[in-house]
């Protein structure tokens, strides 16, 4: 699995306020869960899952070849059938494409369609994992977000933050990163554009991911 933009604006934007057990849904090659042991302390511990034998081991690997190999732990299992106690945080860059036709054939393509793990399932089986004052963080497509956000409400989660990503000024939005409580609290909106006018990052992009790029 490559590093995407995506898990890598995820990763780095999540609040991580109070998160003593974070739980990283679809992990694939383990880089959000490897993100948020970076950016915690020694108490926090953090459970990746992943349901593909291949990302699970990759990210293993990874992990294990990491400073932070006794922080983080992975399970080679799906979402559905996965029990724990209750977590502070919640994160998950999902699968995008909603399809209901037999699954592609590509390994990153399957990775990236719902057919192993819907939306509502994601959402239902993550506020199982959930104490009251627990938070899950999704990055998703604009259109997919906004469905995402519906399903969510009917569980009665609320929108406290969420942040609008564009690639360029004058180009759609393209993303919408969410983050989800029980609790209703005055929401923080933001926007964020990747690129300058060239090829370059954007201040706000280098500043956010700066301390996980070796090139910056």
């Amino acid at each position: 699995m490559k590093v995407g933009t995506d898990a890598v604006l995820l990763g780095a934007w999540v609040n991580l306020n109070d998160s003593h057990r974070v739980l990283d849904i679809g992990t694939g090659s383990g880089i959000i869960a490897l993100m948020l042991a970076q950016r915690s302390g020694n108490s926090t511990r953090i459970e990746a899952i992943e349901s593909e034998g291949a990302d699970a081991q990759q990210a293993t690997e990874n992990i294990l070849a990491s400073p932070w190999a006794n922080r983080v732990q992975v399970f080679h299992q799906l979402l559905q059938k996965f029990e724990s106690e209750k977590f502070d945080l919640i994160v998950s860059n999902p699968p995008y494409f909603i399809n209901s036709q037999l699954p592609p054939t590509t390994h990153r393509a399957k990775a990236r369609h719902t057919n192993t793990l819907s939306y509502e399932e994601l959402i239902y089986h993550s506020v199982k994992l959930m104490k009251n004052t627990s938070r899950l963080a999704v990055i998703l497509p604009v259109e997919e977000g906004n469905q995402f956000r519906s399903i969510a409400q009917s569980y009665h989660l609320f929108c406290n933050r969420q942040l609008a990503f564009f690639s360029r000024a004058n180009k759609p939005q393209e993303r919408w990163l969410f983050e989800f409580s029980f609790q209703e609290h005055l929401q923080i909106q933001q926007k964020f554009i990747l690129h300058n006018e060239g090829e370059t990052w954007s201040e706000e992009y280098q500043a956010l991911t700066r301390d996980f790029y070796l090139k910056l």
